[in-house]
């Protein structure tokens, strides 16, 4: 691919290099490096002036903000050497969820990070599934909010899963969960859960008729794993059938998610790489993002349309 380069950040090096192979193309050279005081040093090894560069960084659980501050430095460096534009490819956008205020005197975090990135320099930003469509408004540069769906549909259709019921696992969720279930030609449930607290939810009620199903719980992140089990109980005690499904597109697995989802027994936990998936849970099936990340840098070059890819 002539005139683009693409580099990778430390948090996701192989999802890059899938993304520059189905490109054609092999990773540019970069060198990054941790000063013994913490600082993180970031220096292109090759010249890309007056080329398009797309950097790959996603936020890693429980290194986030040493991945921002990384991709900050990318992003000035590149712009520093004279880059014709720059691209951030950043399947996973850390703070997503803090995207309003909740109570009084919090912050809009996630409304920051989209300035942070624009000030570094980026000109474009590309990422998935991002937990709220409003966010994609927070940036005032283009961005591009992929929606993976498709590619988790067609996982489910080859499955042909008899008698399945898709779940939502909240009202919010409702709307991309009913586009899910009607393409599979299967009924919707909703759940209606609450927050006593941070990381932690309950179920409180279970809406359509899950009796003798099949359910395909989806969302948009796994983080700590509480909700998908909390909702996995609910739905057996309202009815539906031991075997069960668990699908979403971010991985986040924190704190002592493996071991829940371990205990819960899903049938299958269905997820996409958009981060890295270490010590998975048992019965995980990843689906690839590189193929798609690679038809959008193809498509950007090119001036096409990205939203006939998804």
């Amino acid at each position: 691919m002539q005139d683009v380069k693409i580099f990778s950040g430390s948090s996701h090096p192989r999802l890059a290099q899938e993304i520059a192979k189905n490109c054609g193309a092999s990773l540019g050279k970069i060198q990054l490096e941790t000063f013994s005081c913490g600082e993180r040093y970031v220096r292109f090894k090759e010249s890309f002036r007056g080329q398009s560069v797309f950097l790959v960084q996603t936020g890693r659980t429980d290194h986030m903000n040493d991945d921002l501050m990384e991709l900050f430095f990318m992003i000035n460096a590149a712009k520093q050497s004279f880059a014709k534009k720059i691209h951030i490819i950043m399947p996973y956008m850390p703070y997503s969820r803090q995207d309003k205020i909740h109570e009084p005197r919090e912050g809009i975090s996630a409304k920051l990070v989209a300035d942070l990135l624009i000030a570094a320099g980026a000109d474009h930003i590309i990422t998935v599934h991002l937990h709220t469509d409003q966010i994609q408004g927070f940036f005032s540069v283009p961005a591009d909010n992929l929606n993976p769906s498709r590619l988790l549909i067609e996982y489910f259709q080859k499955k042909n899963i008899a008698d399945a019921v898709v779940v939502s696992p909240d009202v919010g969720g409702a709307k991309s969960a009913k586009k899910f279930a009607d393409t599979l030609g299967v009924p919707l449930a909703i759940l209606h859960k609450y927050r006593p607290e941070h990381n932690k939810s309950r179920v409180s009620h279970v809406i359509g008729d899950v009796v003798g199903k099949t359910p395909i719980l989806i969302d948009d992140m796994i983080d700590g794993a509480g909700s998908a089990c909390n909702a996995r109980e609910a739905l057996i005690a309202a009815g539906a059938r031991e075997e069960s499904f668990l699908c979403a597109t971010h991985a986040v697995f924190s704190g002592e998610a493996r071991e829940k989802l371990n205990a819960a027994n899903f049938s299958e936990i269905i997820c996409t790489d958009t981060l890295p998936i270490e010590n998975p849970p048992k019965n995980l099936v990843t689906i690839s993002m590189a193929p798609l990340l690679a038809d959008v840098i193809d498509h950007v070059v090119k001036n096409q349309s990205v939203s006939t890819l998804y």
